[in-house]
């Protein structure tokens, strides 16, 4: 039988994902998230209006979308409740959010030179994606979010999880594995359940040879 209820959001879990973006002063923002989806090579983003990140994507319109793995969770979860506003929006004060100006530092991540935009990229994330800002605007009812559509320019995988078919190199999904988030807690990826009949069609070869084209 189903209940029919009123949650305060809608949300089911997706990949984490850490944004680096620019600061005012040229220093580097890092903020995680999981409220994104892509098509094609657009992505995209739902970011709360009181944060950091949202303020400097409106500002540089660049980014670079670093997805972890699983076994990054310490990491990640060490950006918790952390934002690089100064000061702390009075809200997230009260949620228990804190300054901190050396993301990168207090998660014992890396940053590296990205080669489209000026945002460093996450050097231990296996997929790193340097985007552009194409349009934003506000987002939801009785939401204080963003949503922001990015255009990836460059996508950089570690050679692990890349898989050659003989036509461009993809990601190999048995390898990939993402960090997701659902409601507020961390998960990892099972095995395989069933073949996928979608995965063996004609649409998804005639869409990998439109990649390659």
């Amino acid at each position: 039988m189903h209940r029919t209820i009123e949650p305060t959001i809608l949300y089911f879990g997706t990949p984490v994902a850490l944004i680096s973006s620019l600061n005012p002063d040229g220093s580097p923002n890092l903020a995680p998230m999981s409220s994104a989806w892509w098509l094609g090579w657009s992505c995209m983003l739902g970011l709360g209006q009181l944060g950091q990140t949202s303020d400097n994507l409106i500002r540089t319109r660049e980014c670079v979308i670093n997805l972890p793995s699983q076994d990054m969770v310490l990491q990640v979860d060490r950006l918790a409740l952390t934002t690089g506003k100064d000061p702390v929006p009075e809200k997230k004060h009260q949620w228990g959010y804190r300054y901190e100006p050396n993301k990168f530092g207090i998660a014992g991540l890396t940053p590296v030179e990205s080669l489209s935009v000026a945002p460093p990229r996450v050097k231990e994330s296996p997929v790193q994606m340097e985007g552009i800002v194409h349009d934003y605007r506000s987002f939801g009812k009785n939401v204080g979010a963003n949503v922001f559509e990015v255009h990836i320019t460059k996508l950089h995988v570690d050679e692990s999880l890349i898989i050659e078919n003989g036509e461009r190199p993809h990601i190999d999904p048995l390898k990939w594995k993402p960090l997701i988030m659902s409601f507020s807690r961390f998960f990892g990826l099972g095995g395989e359940v069933h073949p996928s009949r979608l995965a063996e069609s004609e649409f998804m070869k005639a869409a990998y040879r439109k990649i390659s084209t």
